[in-house]
């Protein structure tokens, strides 16, 4: 069982932040990622920056474009993680591109990955097909989205080759925008369920306590990002910064249990 398979067995219902590596610094990255784990965090979303961010809203792509300046290369984002893991054992997954993953060579990604405790990869614009053909990843939790436009055959491709959970596309578009979670999640759930038992997993829109606690109705996790991004982006100048988005991301997570409808 990997650590996320184990992660998700264990609380049932996960909490995950997501951060783009680098942003404002990767000293600081660091930092951020000890207050997540301390504050609650199951499952840490790590993206990594790109020049062309198509999934992405205006706050991670402002984010990303910030990190881009201080030229870090994927080793130096990895060596973040490697730091983090030998001290923390929340769950951690790098979520990026194609692009940077295919230049950096993906079975020594998956080398590095498996070596330094990674635990998964989410790389947004890889398809099922891709990844049948590039035969990339097959020690890796590699993590794909699907959406409530997904036809029920793609939904089937996908669940075929994801592993670790599947990551749901609350809505169309970008991240970052409000979503309407009750009429988007639970009718494409029903068809998700008919062709995997691998936990889920809700993003885009999720911006509050209430949002997670209405996802975790449905879902076995909750992903908030440009809602954090953008609280990091306010506090930028803070001396407190990691800190300070503990104690943010504290205030998102629900403490009663929530039932499953």
């Amino acid at each position: 069982m990997s650590r996320l398979s184990e992660i998700f067995a264990r609380k049932h219902k996960c909490f995950l932040p997501f951060v783009t590596a680098g942003y404002p610094d990767l000293e600081t990255t660091l930092q951020i990622l000890f207050e997540l784990s301390e504050s609650g965090a199951d499952i840490i979303e790590l993206g990594v920056p790109f020049s062309d961010p198509i999934a992405d809203g205006p706050t991670i792509q402002r984010s990303s474009f910030t990190a881009l300046r201080h030229q870090y290369s994927l080793d130096d984002i990895l060596k973040v993680v490697s730091e983090f893991r030998s001290r923390s054992e929340t769950g951690i997954i790098l979520m990026t591109y194609l692009n940077p993953v295919y230049q950096y060579g993906l079975a020594k990604l998956e080398e590095k990955s498996l070596e330094i405790g990674l635990d998964g990869i989410l790389i947004s614009d890889l398809t099922p097909e891709e990844y049948i053909r590039l035969n990339a990843f097959r020690n890796l939790d590699t993590i794909f989205l699907a959406a409530p436009t997904s036809s029920d055959e793609r939904l089937q491709a996908i669940s075929k080759v994801s592993s670790g959970f599947l990551y749901l596309v609350a809505r169309t578009g970008v991240t970052g925008h409000p979503t309407d979670v009750a009429k988007s999640v639970p009718a494409t759930l029903e068809r998700i369920r008919k062709y995997t038992d691998l936990p889920v997993a809700v993003g885009f829109g999720i911006t509050s306590k209430e949002d997670v606690k209405l996802v975790w109705q449905w879902a076995q996790g909750a992903v908030v990002g440009s809602a954090i991004v953008e609280f990091i982006e306010a506090n930028i100048e803070t001396c407190d910064l990691p800190a300070r988005v503990g104690s943010m991301v504290q205030n998102l997570i629900p403490s009663q249990p929530i039932l499953t409808k």
